[in-house]
């Protein structure tokens, strides 16, 4: 069995004196992928950089404060690699990848977009690299003999059960048509699944992330954009898969829930 965990910890260092800490001793993954560290290597406390029992890979961006992915594993992997065959996102610390004897792990953090603006055009140049790279990597891992598993912080919801509000979002990044048609795009022509919506078709939600403004936690007002997306023969072999949700919004150490499945492999 491999368990994968996946959170966007809305910055390490804030998340590790919340719960984080905590969190990652208690928890029963093999793999552990995080987003949005916003925090060089060596800024890290000691106790996230190279907690004791795991294996710790960090992929920090190259502009101070800005996204970062880790990615913690209890087994050694074969190799790891930062970035995908796009120059401009090499070292903007949004894609680590882990290979091992069975399976390719990989933590995300897509971009989150704004709506005319800069921010926007970045998520759009993103998605269009990104797309080719996941369709070359699902075929070069079947050759190998491995399965692929992309988790994290894909920053789309691709339904209207993925997100409470979806009336009022259909103009704003995360919930516009031409995202959620490039996330259809993932499934239908790289042949990738989602593995949540596998085992529930038919939500709504479970959301993964709720905003800090208003009540959105507490009337689980959320999106669902925290995904595990894997190659077909993964996800047909996923046993269980759940958002582990705080008790209540005093006891969440990031406005994500960890993202947590069970794979027999």
């Amino acid at each position: 069995m491999l368990t994968v965990s996946t959170v966007n910890v809305n910055g390490m260092r804030a998340a590790a004196k919340k719960g984080f800490v905590e969190w990652l001793a208690a928890t029963g993954a093999d793999v552990v992928a995080c987003q949005e560290v916003r925090a060089e290597t060596d800024l890290l406390p000691d106790e996230v950089r190279e907690p004791e029992g795991w294996h710790a890979f960090h992929a920090p961006c190259e502009q101070k404060g800005r996204a970062g992915v880790s990615l913690y594993s209890r087994v050694e992997p074969e190799s790891v690699r930062i970035g995908f065959d796009a120059p401009e996102f090499a070292e903007s610390g949004r894609y680590l990848e882990a290979t091992f004897a069975e399976v390719v792990v990989a933590s995300l953090y897509l971009p989150s977009g704004d709506v005319g603006t800069p921010r926007q055009e970045e998520k759009e140049r993103f998605m269009a690299a990104f797309l080719p790279y996941l369709t070359d990597l699902r075929g070069k891992a079947e050759a190998d003999g491995r399965e692929v598993l992309v988790v994290g912080d894909w920053n789309i919801a691709h339904a209207e059960v993925d997100l409470k509000n979806w009336r009022t979002n259909r103009k704003n990044s995360g919930f516009l048509p031409e995202e959620r048609a490039w996330l259809g795009r993932v499934y239908e022509e790289a042949g990738y699944a989602d593995v949540q919506r596998r085992l529930d078709p038919e939500g709504p939600g479970p959301y993964t992330w709720w905003s800090y403004r208003g009540k959105a936690f507490d009337n689980d007002a959320g999106w669902r954009i925290d995904l595990h997306v894997a190659s077909p023969g993964l996800a047909d072999r996923c046993e269980s898969i759940q958002v582990e949700r705080a008790a209540t919004y005093a006891e969440r150490w990031s406005d994500h829930a960890p993202v947590t499945a069970v794979y027999n492999i």
